[in-house]
């Protein structure tokens, strides 16, 4: 598929690679855990005057991948077709409001995200 996510100590990194990360001209995307409002698999569709900034758009075939901007706000999505897709709503993050993947397994990484999440919000709490 072209997309990795590995769940680090502090952060979750996307890696894309192939001609994922050539189309999306980013390999690599880190997302510190405190920004990560939400996590969720379900249906996206890509706003249609979505600006393409930088990264390659083929609408009707439903392919996105890069940064792309809507009303003022950033979004990073690479995936293509209309399956669950792996969804991140961020909260605080310098760029993105929303991170929108194609996945191997979607629902088992977003399980595995809200794990690493509540982990690390115990070890807050403990504090």
């Amino acid at each position: 598929m072209g997309r990795i996510i590995e769940l680090k100590k502090d952060k979750a990194v996307v890696r894309l690679t192939g001609l994922t990360g050539f189309f999306a001209i980013k390999m690599n995307l880190g997302i510190p855990y405190e920004t990560i409002s939400q996590v969720y698999v379900d249906q996206f569709e890509a706003p249609r005057w979505m600006l393409r900034m930088p990264g390659t758009s083929i609408s009707f075939l439903h392919i996105y991948e890069g940064s792309f901007k809507y009303r003022d706000e950033w979004y990073f999505l690479s995936y293509n077709g209309r399956g669950p897709l792996l969804q991140l709503e961020l909260d605080g993050d310098p760029k993105y409001k929303q991170v929108v993947l194609q996945m191997e397994n979607p629902t088992a990484t977003a399980a595995e995200i809200r794990t690493w999440l509540r982990i690390r919000e115990e070890k807050q709490e403990e504090k």
